[in-house]
């Protein structure tokens, strides 16, 4: 049966009693045993980290104040006492993990120069994400999720090899879209929700004009009316892969963002179709975050991105800035499976009657 003194307060004050006297080893001997007691006790996580970093111990420190961070509650539920303990352990860590990524840096230039024009981008992720420069992104399908696809922020060029022509049409699809401006007709808000559902963080672009949509194709359905002032724009678009998912793809639009809008972080619906930007007007200042990495549009230059990894949109000018999207097949589905999910989306639409139809 256990002394009473056998608790993890006790073998805190002997810590804090053997610190004062310059006893290190019982100092640690006594932590040791607080946190065989518990070994999630916050103030004895922090008294271990605080004294390994004192040892000059490092890399131990390291794992001392990782753990404290994990353990630790948000800045509102922590006891003001800790605030200066906690902002050390994250200190510590971001200093450790610069010192981290700064070595291997300088112990892998060689190794990558051997591979000078090959494609390590997956490589230099796994770094960044390991040493704390990235953050880890996954596919958060909001609906349809397929399974064992690859969440790719941006796609590589050289798998769609139909871009190029995508792109060489840019000059005849902005003359398209100017003349389609100039009448004012057929533009939207691209985000309508009711006013009886939650609006999360649409609340202020809902229903505003701020971020518009000129639709082509929307939740499936060819628009025609829209369409057929756009010859050119259409004829691209038959060229791509367009998704087959009826009453939901395949989707293509004009979209406007007006100066000093912002779109906020979100997901799409699923992965099963990735998305394409064709930039057409773009003032200085507009700019696209794709998990990881942030990219400024440049007028004529293409790029597909899976839009289920968290994105976000800027436009900082004072301008307008105008970009066609539409989506394709994720190439990583085979014919079979393609067919598979048009199979799907059919039962769907067959079970529900076309009720609670959702755009993707």
């Amino acid at each position: 049966m256990a002394i009473a003194t056998e608790t993890v307060q006790h073998w805190l004050r002997e810590a804090v009693a053997c610190r004062a006297r310059n006893d290190t080893p019982g100092e640690e001997a006594a932590i040791t045993r607080a946190l065989s007691l518990d070994p999630m006790d916050l103030l004895a996580l922090i008294l271990r980290a605080d004294l390994l970093d004192r040892q000059g111990r490092r890399h131990e420190a390291a794992l001392a104040y990782n753990a404290v961070l994990a353990v630790a509650p948000p800045r509102e539920r922590l006891h003001p006492d800790l605030h200066p303990a906690v902002a050390r352990a994250v200190a510590f860590r971001e200093s450790y993990g610069t010192e981290y990524a700064a070595f291997l840096d300088g112990f892998l230039a060689p190794h990558l120069a051997q591979h000078e024009g090959e494609r390590v981008d997956r490589f230099r992720s796994a770094v960044d994400i390991m040493v704390g420069r990235r953050r880890r992104y996954e596919s958060h399908s909001a609906i349809f999720h397929y399974p064992h696809l690859p969440a790719i922020e941006f796609f590589n060029r050289g798998d769609f090899p139909w871009l190029a022509a995508v792109e060489a049409a840019t000059d005849e699809i902005r003359e398209e879209f100017i003349r389609v401006l100039e009448t004012e007709d057929g533009f939207t808000p691209y985000i309508t929700y009711p006013p009886d559902v939650p609006h999360n963080q649409w609340a202020q672009l809902n229903n505003s004009p701020a971020w518009s949509a000129f639709h082509l194709f929307k939740m499936g359905e060819r628009i025609e009316t829209n369409a057929a002032k756009c010859p050119a724009t259409m004829k691209v678009l038959a060229g791509a892969p367009q998704p087959d998912m009826p009453g939901r793809t395949p989707s293509a639009m004009f979209s406007l963002l007006k100066p000093h809008t912002h779109i906020p972080p979100h997901n799409g619906v699923t992965n099963a179709r990735l998305v394409v930007h064709l930039p057409l007007i773009v003032p200085q200042g507009c700019r696209f975050r794709v998990g990881n990495e942030t990219r400024e549009w440049v007028p004529g230059k293409a790029w597909v991105f899976d839009d289920t990894v968290e994105h976000e949109a800027w436009n900082d000018s004072d301008k307008l800035r105008v970009v066609l999207i539409f989506d394709i097949w994720h190439p990583h589905l085979t014919v079979a499976e393609r067919s598979l999910v048009t199979a799907l989306t059919q039962g769907l639409n067959a079970f529900t009657g076309g009720a609670g139809r959702f755009e993707l």
